[in-house]
């Protein structure tokens, strides 16, 4: 007997799915987890607008160092490169 699956697919516009990426907090990340997180912010918006301000505060923390931590790898990888280059 075939399993039944519980992912289904959605079409986006580009314009969405880059928005979703601009969202992650990792990169792998899925969309369904940040449309998931999207949902609970909302949520929690309606009853606790200073918990959902802070989750967000949190979630753009995260992102800032993820975003600082690729920006030092590829400078890394770009000095790594540029020394194989000169030997």
């Amino acid at each position: 007997m075939k399993k039944e699956s519980n992912i289904t697919t959605l079409k986006l516009e580009k314009e969405t799915k880059e928005r979703l990426e601009k969202l992650r907090e990792h990169k792998r990340e899925t969309y369904d987890d940040i449309i998931r997180k999207i949902l609970y912010v909302l949520n929690t918006v309606r009853d606790e607008p200073n918990k959902a301000r802070a989750v967000l505060e949190f979630i753009d923390e995260k992102r800032r160092r993820m975003f600082e931590t690729e920006k030092k790898i590829n400078n890394e990888n770009k000095k790594i490169k540029q020394k194989k280059k000169s030997n």
